[in-house]
């Protein structure tokens, strides 16, 4: 039979095409390895459409080691829609704090039970057993710069919290931040693994280590 009808790739499509599949199995073939490190920041992949941007590894492990400290031995730490800073305190793999993750993207309940499903349009729509000022310390970054997302990110902070608050928004909701949350500015100027259009910022309410 005759198959000059038959549509055929061109050269440069089906190597392009190649070299996607190749990526993909290596991509695969890393992940079933045993180096594979489930907790690493990029294991799952930023989603922009829900605002996602990832830290820079030294600024989640800086995050993740003042919370430590902040928590203070056999410290619980929650991690409010800042997944980075909980892959960097499982990564610490330490035995004298626990750490739970809320966050809006499901595809985080790989985690298993420290994930607990989060949306700040609800803020005070958490599970019975999430006890209110049940957390040494809270680390929030609320995925968009409004003022209607820090007041009611804010709400879940402050029920969840026995007193501490890191929060890492932008420099612009400085005035928001001290109203809603009396924190203050740090030193400290977090990175991400992208550069974002808008400047990044800390803010404490308690004597840290990032000034």
């Amino acid at each position: 039979e005759d198959d000059d009808d038959i549509p055929q790739l061109s050269s440069h499509t089906l190597a392009a095409l190649q070299e996607f599949y190749l990526e993909q199995q290596q991509r695969e073939g890393m992940k079933t390895s045993q180096e594979f490190n489930r907790y690493s920041i990029g294991s799952i992949e930023e989603d922009w459409q829900l605002s996602q941007f990832w830290y820079s590894n030294e600024t989640a492990s800086c995050l993740a080691k003042e919370a430590v400290v902040a928590a203070g031995e056999g410290g619980r730490i929650a991690c409010v829609s800042a997944p980075s800073v909980y892959q960097k305190l499982k990564e610490l793999d330490g035995k004298d704090f626990s750490v739970c993750i809320l966050e809006y993207d499901r595809r985080f309940s790989v985690y298993g039970e420290e994930f607990i499903f989060y949306d700040y349009n609800q803020p005070l729509n958490l599970p019975e057993n999430l006890l209110p000022h049940s957390f040494d310390i809270v680390i929030a970054d609320p995925p968009y710069l409004s003022e209607e997302c820090l007041q009611k990110t804010a709400e879940t902070i402050k029920y969840l919290t026995k007193g501490k608050i890191l929060l890492c928004t932008g420099a612009i909701m400085e005035e928001q931040a001290a109203k809603h949350l009396g924190v203050k500015m740090c030193k400290f100027i977090p990175k991400h693994l992208r550069n974002l259009a808008n400047e990044f910022r800390c803010y404490v309410n308690y004597a840290s280590g990032l000034d």
